[in-house]
């Protein structure tokens, strides 16, 4: 159908975050502890706050992700 987009959001349940491989900005200051990381999976990514790493992450399907970075 024309116009449906795939907005399916990864499902966080099953990962294991320890594993995933997380992205920092290259803007970053490098000073550790401020930084939104990401890690992108099949279906979108997934965000955390490096001051959390195991705390709660938010989801985005490819779509969104595309929305919110154009």
């Amino acid at each position: 159908m024309a116009g449906i987009r795939n907005l399916t959001k990864p499902d966080v349940k099953e990962l294991v975050m320890g594993e995933l491989e997380w992205i920092t900005s290259s803007y970053s200051n490098g000073a550790g502890g401020m930084c939104v990381e990401v890690a992108k999976l099949d279906s979108g990514v997934i965000l955390r706050d490096s001051v959390q790493p195991d705390g709660p992450v938010l989801s985005f399907s490819r779509e969104e992700w595309r929305a919110f970075t154009d």
